[in-house]
């Protein structure tokens, strides 16, 4: 596991995401226009919130993009998870010039919703998978 350091700005945002949705935060993670947040495996649900009521609310507090993504132990299902709800044909983890990489094989047609707008999902992803798992780089890989 990488080293985990958080601004007083993002724990900020952590208290109040956590106050505002009674779920439990792991991680906090900022991009341009946008946070993310890692929830504590379960706790999706309560971050969510009926109809997506607490991400809403979330929002509008924060005046920002908001990303939320459920922790697992597993670097394939934590990868899998900040995906959401693209789907994820193959994941493969290996070894390329001394780095730890993860290959992402996916669709044509989901490769814009896996970089994210300004691609700024990939950057949170690559560091989030670094922060908790050690991964170097995300590489993405497009097949029809």
């Amino acid at each position: 596991m990488g080293k985990i350091r958080i601004n007083s700005e993002e724990l900020k945002y952590m208290t109040l995401f956590e106050t505002m949705t009674g779920a439990m935060i792991k991680d906090c993670i900022q991009e341009d226009e946008s946070i993310g947040f890692v929830v504590k495996k379960g706790d999706m649900g309560l971050a969510i919130g009926k109809a997506g009521a607490n991400i809403e609310r979330v929002k509008r507090a924060l005046g920002k993009e908001i990303w939320v993504t459920e922790f697992s132990d597993d670097l394939s299902e934590f990868i899998k998870n900040i995906f959401q709800p693209t789907r994820i044909r193959q994941i493969r983890v290996g070894t390329i010039e001394n780095e730890k990489v993860v290959t992402l094989e996916v669709s044509k047609k989901d490769t814009k919703k896996v970089i994210g707008h300004n691609g700024n999902r990939i950057k949170m992803a690559k560091k989030l998978a670094e922060r908790h798992f050690s991964i170097d780089d995300i590489k993405i890989k497009s097949v029809y």
